[in-house]
């Protein structure tokens, strides 16, 4: 009598023999491997270095959602300005942003490279993208500046973990609609969520739906914002978890925000927003927490390629918590992290660097702790590190 082990391999060895000759059966020719195969719909588990080429992958399950211990899922979203690459093709020989790329040895990455890490730690990263991505000549020929870059720039933000960005600024009509529409494009294909007036951003991360809306002020907007917001915020609100509103409004280089700012921010929060991000100034400016929700007026510049210069250089990241549990979603924490649009002091290399010098975070601090008095919702308090 055979051994156990014996008989299996002997039963192995058989198969293979019998399976190069084919039985009949019920009058068809089939071989003993197609009797072994299993049923369609039956689960087989099968690895990779076995599946025939061009076979599609077996689906896996996904991966459990981190929570808090009460069953909370939080958000970390972080926020920055300005952010205007590529130059203006109406001047001839390579932009001032160009000949830093080719300087920096053409690395996609360079814009980023020092906010890198908590970019990629985040669950969303979202900025205004005050240029456009297209190859369509200028339409605005009068403006002092027009902004364009090739649509492969794209890159900059993919790579550097930037997920969303707002569309609704000054310049994103430089080359008029076909340029907006091939940006609106190259962004879409390139995966990156964008925000308009007329089009609503949606990201969605950790099964939590993130709505963002984007308007620009000019031109004698306030009246007709202060009708159409809260309609929309109410509508976005009702379907979906948080929303985010930016907005491109003020004067440039103004530290504080104008009266119309103030009462367009708090009715954003009064009809349902959970956050309001401000652009335009390249200045930064306060914070107000209103109604337990943040109105940061102006997040400044991130990667500015508008000057080589800035007369002021400084900016900060903006980071806050979501809470979401069901249908109930808490603004947990915020804090900023001060920096420099710049890796450098002496000129601008579109490199975002955040502060180290004690000093430095301290000066950033206190030009918006000051330019807040008189704010009535101003936070005095700007933490650096989570509370």
């Amino acid at each position: 009598m055979f051994g156990k082990h014996r008989f299996i391999i002997l039963l192995l060895t058989l198969s293979l023999v019998i399976s190069a000759f084919p039985v009949v059966l019920a009058d068809e020719e089939i071989s003993i491997a197609q009797l072994i195969t299993p049923p369609p719909g039956a689960e087989l588990t099968q690895g990779a270095e076995d599946s025939p080429a061009g076979a599609p992958e077996a689906a896996t399950t996904p991966a459990p959602v981190p929570t808090l211990p009460d069953g909370t899922v939080q958000i970390v979203i972080t926020a920055a300005g300005d952010t205007t690459i590529g130059g203006d093709i109406r001047r001839r020989g390579d932009s001032i942003f160009d000949r830093e790329y080719k300087k920096q040895g053409n690395d996609p990455n360079f814009i980023c490279r020092n906010v890198q890490d908590i970019f990629a730690s985040d669950d969303m990263t979202i900025v205004n993208f005050e240029s456009t991505l297209t190859t369509r000549p200028a339409y605005k020929t009068n403006n002092h500046f027009v902004f364009s870059a090739p649509p492969e720039y794209v890159q900059f933000l993919t790579n550097g973990s930037i997920e969303a960005v707002a569309l609704e600024n000054n310049h994103v009509m430089d080359h008029g609609d076909s340029g907006l529409d091939e940006t609106k494009q190259t962004l879409t294909d390139a995966g990156n969520v964008w925000s308009t007036a007329e089009q609503t951003g949606v990201y969605e991360v950790k099964g939590v739906s993130v709505a963002m809306l984007s308007y620009q002020t000019f031109d004698g907007r306030y009246p007709a914002l202060f009708e159409q917001v809260p309609v929309e915020v109410a509508r976005a609100k009702a379907e979906h978890d948080i929303v985010i509103v930016s907005y491109h409004w003020g004067a440039e280089l103004d530290y504080k925000p104008n009266d119309n700012q103030i009462k367009l921010g708090r009715l954003t929060i009064d009809s349902g927003a959970d956050l309001v991000l401000g652009h335009h100034s390249h200045r930064v400016n306060p914070i107000e927490r209103y109604q337990g929700k943040y109105i940061v007026y102006s997040l400044g510049n991130f990667s500015f390629a508008g000057n080589t210069k800035p007369s002021d250089m400084s900016t900060f990241l903006f980071q806050i918590r979501f809470n979401v549990k069901g249908d109930l979603v808490e603004t947990d924490a915020f804090r900023i992290i001060p920096s420099r649009i710049s890796s450098k002091t002496d000129y601008n290399d579109f490199t975002p660097t955040p502060f180290t010098d004690q000093r430095l975070i301290d000066n950033v601090i206190n030009m918006l702790t000051s330019n807040g008095k008189g704010l009535e919702y101003a936070v005095d308090f700007y933490p650096v590190d989570w509370e």
